[in-house]
């Protein structure tokens, strides 16, 4: 069996390009292999350096390689681009991804585990959650600018735009059912984006008072006191009222 000595795969969706090379760096392993194919071929393979991009599904990869006894380096893509000698296609990327990989000095990005994952996660889908209301806020207001409804930045001014929209004799009923639309879209992340990160814990969002319902949970043996969710791109913490309910603190940088 030949033994490599260094191994740069081109992570896909479906197909992954993989390029080998032997102990005095000739390519003597160029292959595509299918999704299912990946785990079997390296299985058979004795310990060997894996070099990956560091980006979609790769810390996925990364984990499953190093389960099977490889050394796994993730190199951020920004530092392989400058090693693609022609032009971009999957087989001359893994070719960059190897010869960078053995640069001295290159720098790497460690491979996450599954629960560092889950914590970065839990704040990237937040932040998509608040561009998205922020969006809708902003359409809210703009389409009541062009009716001459003119109100004040901010969430909790939303409420009383609706309402100044919905006693608008002047208005068309499409309109105002439009707005509707809007404020009830709105209403729906302010509900739902205070992410549940803990098991078995829901958090009260302090939206709820705003638009009058009732979003309360009490999660079992806590009754007072504060909790700090920490991950590696800040941190969110939770005041816990008397009942066992939760509000949230803005995310500290």
């Amino acid at each position: 069996m030949t033994q490599y000595k260094r191994i740069a795969i081109d992570t896909s969706k479906a197909v992954f390009t993989v390029h080998g090379i032997d102990q005095q760096d000739r390519p003597v392993l160029r292959i595509n292999l299918r999704r299912a194919q990946m785990i079997p071929f390296f299985a058979k393979l004795p310990r060997t350096e894996i070099a990956m991009e560091a980006c979609g599904s790769a810390h996925h990869w990364g984990r499953e390689l190093t389960a099977l006894g490889h050394e796994v380096r993730l190199i951020p893509p920004q530092y392989v681009k400058p090693y693609v000698k022609r032009g971009k296609n999957d087989r001359n990327d893994a070719e960059a991804i190897c010869e960078a990989s053995g640069r001295p000095g290159m720098h790497f990005v460690p491979v996450k585990s599954v629960s560092q994952q889950a914590e970065s996660m839990v704040l990237k889908v937040r932040e998509s959650l608040v561009g998205q209301r922020t969006q809708l806020i902003n359409a809210l207001r703009g389409h009541a600018a062009e009716f001459g409804i003119i109100i004040g930045k901010g969430v909790s001014k939303i409420g009383p735009l609706l309402t100044v929209i919905e006693q608008e004799a002047s208005l068309p009923s499409e309109a105002k059912a439009m707005a509707a639309l809007l404020g009830q879209q709105i209403a729906d992340l302010d509900a739902n984006y205070w992410l549940r990160v803990f098991s078995g814990v829901r958090i009260r969002p302090k939206a709820a008072e705003m638009w009058g319902s009732s979003a309360g949970w009490r999660p079992p043996a806590i009754r007072r006191g504060k909790i700090n969710y920490s991950t590696a791109r800040g941190s969110i913490s939770f005041n816990i009222h008397d009942g066992g309910l939760l509000s949230y603190i803005p995310i500290r940088n």
